[in-house]
């Protein structure tokens, strides 16, 4: 029976469904991300598209599906983590997950019970990070063999930019203490010119013949874990940075056949850059999966000091980092995608390293006329990270201009060692969300998951806050680069829509634009900041579909 809207309110209704497109919301705060209309009490959906957004008495009397009631929860528009990886946040659910370990004790007591609990084939895992371990050091293929004598091991830092082999990964894969390390990489070695296992940035790739290759039904299982984990946080959309061109059928499929519950904006590896380029953007099951962008690395990680600096670490100052690309070989590839319509996302984190993109994409958009670009002028190229800037540098992302993508919680993890990484002087540009915002770059936010948790709460919060999950900011952590709850909200919503050219479907909740909405038990816009990380997401919709509601 299909009912009113005027009867729904009465009864108070609280229909929760998967299937329907025909929708009343009602029964709490509704935030639109629309300046001349910032809340409401009612949105109506129909056929995956908004309706009606405004108050109970004005809405038409028109026929629905289905209601939901929010109970009191806080409706936004979609939000979407604008720097992801859905491979790895799904391969965390299924591999050996050293995120949070306190030492190396901890982190070798898990290793030694996964091996135990997995006594066949190598053993893969990620997620360690020193900077909060009494060690205070890196691990070692020492600590490994000790605790899985024998055994294959490779455990990713967190970041994704070092592993730390075992001695039987290390002889498997040939390297030795003559092992020359490949250009953009670094294997570390003892006092005595022995490898200690830690590989660094394109060094990682020494082993990676060593990971079992996944099959396809694993794969497939790896990323409808990914897709879970993603709906369950509130997430309604991920810019998927350096999807497997190999893997972009497999998620098409997986859409086709209604197994891709949010949407995914696939900004690719290199390797499929030519064949992207010559096909042109790619879109199924009326976009819910999109791949029109293709992700290149200037450089590596601060955690790792592969991230390219002009002046030396400041707590290691026999290097400026790691390049993993040059002005050669990069300008003729993005120039190559200028023609081809193409958006392109490049990996920098250092000042240096984003120095140089910035010099790379003036020298690729002036080769290539506006009029020999599908997009014209409008190619909304993307830097991912770009984490520590020179302030002079500003600019060019407003000249160019270009998208700043950016992580949040990256500043309030890295503020217990950037420090020492950078010295006191470098940190006017680091993590200068605040500063570019003002400027009227657009500023998306995500997470870089499986690097950090991934959760949409911790990254608003560490956007408005600047303090880590205990509150703790630390000596002239830059506090003013914090934003305002307006401008975290769109980092979340309408900017991230706009950087994957969605901005007139997505983003905000107007008439006529997609029916994507995330409620969570916490009104992000008036909640005590420290609240803000404790909350959790009650309701994903995407395409008026209802695809994760809390029990």
């Amino acid at each position: 029976m299909r009912r009113t809207l005027a009867l729904a309110l009465l009864l108070g209704t609280a229909a929760w469904s998967a299937q329907a497109q025909e929708l009343l919301i009602h029964g709490g705060t509704i935030y639109t991300g629309v300046a001349g209309q910032p809340t409401a009490e009612v949105v109506l959906v129909q056929d995956g598209r908004i309706a009606y957004v405004g108050s109970a008495a004005g809405a038409p009397e028109v026929d629905y599906a289905e209601a939901l009631d929010l109970r009191g929860a806080v409706m936004f528009p979609g939000f979407t983590d604008g720097h992801a990886h859905l491979d790895g946040i799904g391969w965390r659910e299924l591999t050996l997950n050293l995120e949070g370990s306190t030492s190396v004790a901890d982190a070798m007591a898990r290793l030694s019970a996964w091996a135990r609990d997995h006594p066949e084939g190598p053993v893969i895992g990620r997620g360690w990070i020193e900077t909060h371990w009494p060690e205070g050091r890196f691990l070692t293929r020492a600590d490994l063999d000790a605790a899985a004598p024998g055994r294959i091991v490779l455990l990713g830092r967190a970041d994704g930019h070092a592993v730390v082999a075992s001695s039987a990964a290390l002889a498997a894969a040939g390297i030795t203490d003559g092992t020359a390390a490949p250009s953009g990489g670094e294997i570390l070695k003892d006092e005595q010119g022995q490898p200690t296992g830690v590989l660094v940035d394109a060094a990682e790739q020494l082993v990676a013949g060593l990971t079992p290759q996944a099959d396809p039904a694993s794969l497939r299982t790896a990323y409808r874990a990914g897709f879970r984990v993603e709906a369950e946080y509130g997430w309604t959309g991920i810019h998927f940075m350096s999807a497997p061109w190999k893997d972009v059928p497999l998620l098409e499929a997986m859409a086709i056949q209604g197994e891709a519950p949010i949407r995914v904006y696939n900004s690719i590896t290199p390797d499929g850059a030519a064949e992207l380029i010559a096909g042109g953007p790619r879109s199924v099951a009326d976009g819910r999966i999109i791949t029109r962008a293709v992700k290149y690395y200037a450089d590596g990680a601060l955690g790792s000091r592969g991230a390219a600096l002009f002046a030396p670490y400041a707590d290691r100052p026999d290097t400026t980092g790691l390049m993993q690309i040059g002005e050669q070989e990069i300008v003729p590839l993005y120039q190559a995608a200028l023609k081809g319509g193409i958006q392109i996302a490049t990996h920098a984190i250092g000042d240096r390293g984003n120095a140089s993109v910035i010099e790379w994409y003036q020298q690729a958009m002036a080769g290539v006329a506006p009029e020999d670009r599908p997009n014209g002028a409008d190619v909304r190229w993307r830097i991912e990270h770009a984490q520590i800037l020179r302030p002079e540098d500003y600019h060019w992302f407003v000249d160019l201009p270009i998208i700043a993508s950016m992580q949040p919680s990256h500043a309030i993890g890295d503020l217990h060692f950037a420090p020492a990484r950078l010295g006191d002087a470098r940190l006017d540009g680091a993590y200068a969300w605040h500063s570019l915002a003002d400027r009227g770059v657009i500023v998306v936010g995500g997470s870089d998951a499986p690097v950090e948790r991934g959760a949409p709460l911790i990254e608003f919060y560490a956007a408005v806050a600047r303090r880590d999950l205990e509150g703790f900011q630390g000596p002239d952590w830059r506090p003013q680069e914090a934003v305002d709850r307006q401008t975290a909200l769109k980092m979340f919503t309408l900017w991230p829509a706009y950087a994957s050219f969605r901005e007139g479907e997505l983003g905000t909740i107007e008439v006529g634009k997609r029916a994507d909405f995330t409620a969570f038990d916490v009104d992000l816009m008036t909640a005590p900041v420290a609240e803000i990380p404790k909350g959790k997401a009650v309701l994903t919709v995407v395409d008026g579909v209802v695809v994760y509601r809390a029990e």
